[in-house]
């Protein structure tokens, strides 16, 4: 390691995103917790990812949530706020590590938190306070293999690209409490809903795969938030056979219950894919974003990964979906 473990007690890691943002980090912070076993390491993000700090707690000590920044768009931006936050870090952490993206917006901030040392990605022509620690932003490759690049860099050695995701014995107990009538292994899960309209499938051909899937023998099972209920329900009232509404029912724990034990999963390329990846149920995700080969599952004969906005032909997608089921 470039930074010996004797010298770094305080880590904190800087990715204020979603959940399939986080998961891809997850990797990486499996080498960073082999490397710097007794470190305090703290995730600084949006709020939400207090409950994700406690799901991977054998990776993160700590979180703190961060307030905002000027073109950061997850959230709001508050400049009292943010002031007194960065106020508040000064010299809190032995090393903070910028994982974010390229670096382009966030690595001038990184050095108003007083770190000992700071890390991540940088854009070559942009600012980086370092290139020991700071490595040029890999812009190819899978986004959990993008972070264990840095890692490497740092000479911290890689621990698998493998996705993970936890269960607790509190997440069965939500699932089943929902007394859904469905076996394991014998229902398929259809989640049409993503942040952002330009990342959304079209309803009705996610209501033809689940028409096959009822076809073949299987429960179609529909899956999302509450606010996303409308395209849900534009789904269903495709459909030609019924299906199982879970849609604003299922909290994030018991939604992992519920992937791990289907059959398949078809979606958006959305944080329910990389949940998928983790547990290696097969799945078909529909890329809408024009970066497949990032946001893709890595497995690709267990995931299958359509990239709509090359190739926008259903036999394609139905193809695929047709080979999985049939894979024992």
């Amino acid at each position: 390691m470039k930074l010996p473990a004797t010298e770094i007690k305080k880590i904190a890691v800087f990715r204020a995103l979603q959940l399939g943002d986080m998961l891809c980090i997850i990797p990486a912070m499996r080498a960073l917790r082999y490397a710097y076993p007794t470190a305090h390491i703290t995730l600084m993000g949006l709020p939400w990812a207090k409950s994700f700090t406690e799901r991977f707690s054998s990776y993160f000590d700590d979180f703190i949530h961060f307030p905002g920044f000027p073109g950061l768009p997850e959230q709001p931006f508050d400049a009292k706020e943010t002031v007194a936050f960065l106020t508040g870090m000064q010299g809190q952490f032995d090393l903070l590590l910028q994982m974010q993206g390229n670096g382009t917006v966030i690595n001038p901030m990184m050095e108003l938190f007083g770190s000992r040392f700071t890390g991540g990605f940088y854009t070559p022509g942009d600012f980086a306070a370092n290139t020991d620690y700071y490595m040029p932003y890999p812009n190819y490759g899978p986004e959990p293999e993008r972070h264990v690049l840095l890692m490497e860099h740092l000479g911290i050695p890689a621990k698998g690209n493998e996705l993970e995701f936890p269960l607790t014995e509190q997440d069965q107990a939500d699932f089943d409490a929902l007394q859904l009538p469905l076996e394991p292994g014998n229902y398929v899960c259809i989640h049409p809903g993503s942040r952002g309209a330009w990342r959304q499938w079209p309803t009705e051909h996610f209501a033809t795969l689940a028409d096959y899937c009822v076809e073949q023998g299987y429960t179609a099972v529909l899956t999302g938030t509450a606010g996303e209920m409308p395209i849900v329900e534009s789904v269903i009232g495709n459909m030609k056979h019924p299906a199982l509404n879970t849609a604003g029912t299922t909290a994030l724990g018991a939604m992992g219950v519920l992937i791990k034990n289907a059959r398949l999963l078809v979606s958006n390329c959305t944080g329910v894919s990389h949940m998928a990846s983790a547990f290696q149920t097969p799945s078909i995700v529909i890329s809408m974003d024009g970066e497949p080969d990032r946001w893709g599952p890595i497995n690709k004969q267990v995931h299958r990964t359509l990239n709509w906005i090359e190739h926008p032909n259903f036999d394609l997608v139905f193809n695929e979906t047709k080979d999985l089921l049939q894979k024992a």
